[in-house]
């Protein structure tokens, strides 16, 4: 009996001990459906580009009998709107999930350890939107999704100090696909899904086995 108390002793300061040093109420649901969000994303994305009715440029003529382009400046934007949705429905879902376990554990949602996460988890993902964009901008589509993939794993990388060892571990998987993805230019709504989307999904069962139970 006396073994067991010191047992239950020594786990509730590593509770305290974890607390004060780790954000550990990230919810592994958000990360399940942040994956589904992105697989539903990724779909449409796919459609977009590949079965839907391509739209013409203003200089063509419909019926004139010349071989009609596809319009990347409409497809691009199309993308981009089905990025932003995906990203604000992972957000709100994710913050909504998060504030309901820190409510459970006592753990403030908006406190040091919460801002020094996102800090360093926005310095990468901030830093690669932007080399993005100017992507976007010189016509360098291909370079998207290795590039996305891979400052989001680096920035899951920087913020994994303040929370769960689950999320390096995503990040250095984030990373790797991304270099496999740049390394077979094409692929890149594949690559996409499968980081976003599969590796999200695993994960957030992982954490949701391990630490929302």
């Amino acid at each position: 009996m006396e073994e067991k108390n010191i047992h239950d002793e020594l786990a509730a300061i590593r509770s305290v001990m974890e607390r004060s040093s780790k954000f550990i109420s990230l919810s592994g649901l958000s990360g399940v459906l942040a994956g589904i969000y992105a697989l539903v994303g990724a779909a449409v994305a796919y459609i977009a580009v590949y079965n839907d009715a391509p739209p013409y440029t203003d200089n063509e003529v419909v019926g004139s009998g010349v071989t009609h382009t596809r319009d990347y400046s409409f497809i691009t934007l199309e993308l981009i709107v089905v990025s932003i949705l995906v990203l604000v429905a992972s957000l709100v879902t994710g913050f909504i999930l998060t504030r309901n376990k820190a409510k459970r554990k006592g753990q403030a949602i908006w406190g040091k350890l919460s801002q020094s996460l996102l800090f360093y988890m926005a310095i990468p993902l901030i830093s690669g939107g932007a080399l993005i964009f100017i992507f976007l901008l010189r016509g360098y589509y291909g370079i998207v999704a290795p590039a996305s993939l891979i400052f989001y794993g680096l920035s899951l990388v920087s913020a994994s100090n303040f929370t769960f060892t689950l999320v390096k571990y995503l990040g250095l998987c984030e990373i790797a696909l991304g270099l496999i993805a740049a390394c077979l230019p094409g692929y890149g709504l594949l690559f996409w899904a499968i980081g976003f989307g599969v590796l999200h999904i695993i994960y957030g069962s992982m954490m949701y086995l391990r630490y929302d139970r």
